[in-house]
C-alpha cells in the first residue's frame, strides 16, 4: 500500500478543520514524543492531532481516508503490544483531550464517556453513585477508557466479572471513510443485527475510532475480603487455583507472584513477604457479608489442603489494601533488577495453569532469562515477565527466543496469544501460529471491507510477510 505523504496542502485542510493551531502539532520534538508506548520500537509520525470533539475526528479520517494518509488513534500510550505506534508515519490522533464527558445514570445502571476520560475516573464516579465499573486495568490510573475498549482490557476482576467488552452497551464510533455511526444503545438487551459493538471493542483501533462509549455499571458489594497463601513450589500454587475454582467459590480476584516478584518488592518497598517462598496466592472475594466471611474462610482451608505453608486472612481493611499494595508493586520492582522489560500476558485454560507453570519454569532456564511471573492466575491470564537490559544483543536474543516458546507453550495447552494486552505490532508475527491461515484470512477480510485503503491502525494485528519479533532495532 502505497500511502501519501503528509505535506502543506494537507497541513492546509487540516487547519480549516482544526481551528486552533495549537491542536497541530508539527515540530520534530513534539512527534517525538508520540513516537513511542509502553512497548518497543520507535515510530515517528508526520503530524499529531489533538481533536476535541467527534465532528472533528470525522472530519480528518475523512480527509485521511480521500488522500490514503494513514490514522493512528492513541490515548495515554500505555500499551504494551505497540498499539497506537505509528508504524507507517502518517497522522496519530491524541484522543485524550476528548476528556469532557463522564455521565452517570444510575436508574438506568450506564455511564457515558469520551474517550479520553481516565478509567480510574469512571471508577470514581460509579464508587459515588453505590455502583462499580468492574474493569480494572492496572494502568487505569492513567490508561483512557478509549485505549481499553481499543484493546479490550480486562484486570484483576476479570476473573468474576469479566473484561472490557462485557460492560460496553454502545459505542458512537468514526468509520475509515470518516462517517459517525451508533452501535448499540442504552439497554441491556440488543439484538438488532451484528453485534458491531463486540466487533469494534478489542479490534485495536483497525476497524474506527471510538468517539463515545455507553457503559454497564453494576450495584457495589457490600463486603470484601482477603488473604495471602504461602507456597514453597509454585507447581502447587497452581494447583490450589484449581481447587479453589472447582469449591463453588468465585473470587473477585486471585493474584499470582513467583519469588523473583516477591523478592523485588521486598528489595523496593518493605511489605512482609516471605522471601523464601517459591510463590504467594492472593485471594480476594466479594458479596454479602456472611456469605464473604464463609467464603474467605473455605478457600484459606483448601490452600493449605493443597500444600501451602500458610494462609493469613487480613483482619482489617488496612492489612487487605497492604496485600495488594504489594501486587501493585511488582512492575515498577522488577525493572529494578534491570531496566527492560518485556511484559507478556499469554494466558491458558485453568486447568493447564500448574502445567503451564512449569513450562515457564523450563524456558527460564533454557535461555537462561530472568522470567518473572505475576498475574491474573484465576483466569489463566498470566504475566510472564522478562527482565533484561536491552543493550545486550546476545541477551535480547535469547529473550526473543524466549518469548516465542512462551507464546507456543501457552497454544500448545489450549491458550491464547494474549488475554488482555491486544497484539499490536508486537504479536503479530505469531497470530498464524493460534488462529490458523484460513482464520486469519477471514480476519483479513473482516478489515479489508471496512477499511479497503487500509488507513486505520495499519502494521497492527495482521502481519507483514516475513515480519518477526525483533527487540534489538527500532
Amino acid at each position: 500500500m502505497a500511502y501519501r505523504k503528509v505535506d502543506e496542502e494537507i497541513l492546509q485542510q487540516v487547519r480549516g478543520i482544526i481551528s486552533d493551531d495549537k491542536r497541530i502539532l508539527t515540530e520534530k520534538q513534539d512527534l517525538i514524543g508520540y513516537s513511542y508506548d509502553a512497548s518497543f520500537g520507535v515510530f515517528l509520525p508526520e503530524l499529531v492531532i489533538q481533536p476535541t470533539t467527534a465532528q472533528e475526528v470525522a472530519a480528518v479520517v475523512k480527509l485521511a481516508y480521500e488522500e490514503t494518509i494513514p490514522v493512528y488513534p492513541r490515548g495515554q500510550s500505555t500499551s504494551l503490544s505497540g498499539g497506537p505506534l505509528p508504524v507507517e508515519g502518517g497522522i496519530v490522533l491524541d484522543l485524550s483531550h476528548m476528556n469532557k464527558k463522564l455521565e452517570v445514570v444510575p436508574d438506568d445502571l450506564i455511564a457515558i464517556v469520551s474517550p479520553g476520560v481516565l478509567t480510574a475516573d469512571i471508577h470514581a464516579a460509579a464508587e459515588q453513585a453505590g455502583l462499580i465499573y468492574p474493569p480494572d486495568p492496572s494502568s487505569s490510573h492513567v490508561s483512557t477508557i478509549g485505549g481499553n475498549l481499543a484493546e479490550n482490557s480486562g484486570g484483576p476482576r476479570g476473573l468474576k466479572y469479566g473484561v472490557t467488552k462485557d460492560y460496553v452497551l454502545g459505542l458512537e464510533v468514526v468509520t475509515p471513510q470518516g462517517e459517525i455511526i451508533r452501535t448499540g444503545g442504552r439497554t441491556v438487551k440488543n439484538v438488532t443485527g451484528y453485534d458491531l459493538t463486540k466487533l469494534i471493542v478489542g479490534s485495536e483501533g483497525t476497524l474506527g475510532i471510538i468517539t463515545e462509549a455507553i457503559l454497564r455499571l453494576i450495584p457495589k458489594p457490600q463486603a470484601t475480603a482477603a488473604l495471602m497463601a504461602i507456597f514453597d513450589d509454585i507447581v502447587t500454587s497452581g494447583e490450589a487455583i484449581s481447587k479453589v475454582l472447582t469449591s463453588g467459590i468465585l473470587p473477585a480476584k486471585m493474584e499470582i507472584m513467583d519469588q523473583t516478584c516477591i523478592r523485588a518488592v521486598e528489595s523496593y518497598q518493605p511489605s512482609g513477604l516471605p522471601v523464601d517462598a517459591e510463590a504467594i496466592i492472593l485471594i480476594e472475594v466479594d458479596g454479602h457479608a456472611r456469605a464473604v466471611e464463609e467464603e474467605i474462610r473455605e478457600a484459606a482451608k483448601l490452600c493449605e489442603a493443597v500444600g501451602a505453608r500458610s494462609v493469613k486472612i487480613a483482619t482489617s481493611e488496612s492489612e487487605r489494601a497492604n496485600l495488594w499494595k504489594a501486587r501493585k508493586m511488582v512492575s515498577p520492582a522488577i525493572t529494578r533488577v534491570k531496566p527492560t522489560k518485556i511484559s507478556e500476558d499469554a494466558t491458558v485454560p485453568r486447568s493447564q495453569i500448574p502445567a503451564m507453570f512449569a513450562r515457564l519454569k523450563k524456558i527460564r532456564e533454557k535461555y537462561n532469562v530472568n522470567l518473572v511471573v505475576f498475574g491474573h492466575a484465576g483466569d489463566g491470564n498470566l504475566h510472564p515477565n522478562i527482565v533484561a537490559d536491552k543493550r545486550d544483543k546476545d541477551e535480547m536474543k535469547r529473550v526473543e527466543q524466549a518469548v516465542a516458546e512462551i507464546f507456543e507453550a501457552a497454544i500448545e495447552l489450549g491458550g491464547t496469544l494474549s488475554g488482555e494486552h491486544g497484539i499490536g505490532n508486537m504479536k503479530a508475527p505469531f497470530m498464524e501460529m493460534e488462529l490458523g491461515k484460513a482464520g486469519l484470512e477471514m480476519m483479513q477480510r473482516i478489515k479489508e471491507s471496512w477499511d479497503p485503503k487500509n488507513i486505520m491502525n495499519p502494521g497492527k494485528i495482521f502481519p507483514k510477510p516475513g515480519q518477526r519479533l525483533n527487540l534489538t532495532e527500532g
